[in-house]
């Protein structure tokens, strides 16, 4: 009984110091990110945000570096709205949207 309560104890003090030591390392890498991304020389991808409407449905695209990223398509009506994958063409629907 001893035994195991000590290899729990042990175990959850280490998962904690591991966890201690991973955060510096990620805020470390999220601060050098944001510096390179302010690092002159450094071009941002242009993002556009793009909506077409008519009389059937609306559809909005998602554009960055001129590289489609998503496409939502939002019939008018009772039809269900639906996302369109952009290198395949397949459609998603949300079954239960929340």
């Amino acid at each position: 009984m001893r035994i195991a309560l000590f290899l729990t104890l042990s175990l959850s003090c280490g998962s904690l110091a591991l966890a201690q030591s991973a955060a510096p390392a990620q805020k470390a890498a999220v601060q050098s990110r944001a510096a390179a991304s302010s690092a002159p020389g450094v071009i941002e991808k242009r993002t556009e945000r793009i909506q077409i409407e008519d009389s059937g449905a609306r559809i909005d695209e998602l554009r960055v570096g001129g590289e489609t990223k998503t496409i939502s398509v939002q019939p008018k009506g009772r039809l269900p709205g639906y996302q369109v994958e952009p290198t395949s063409g397949e459609r998603s629907w949300k079954i239960l949207g929340f």
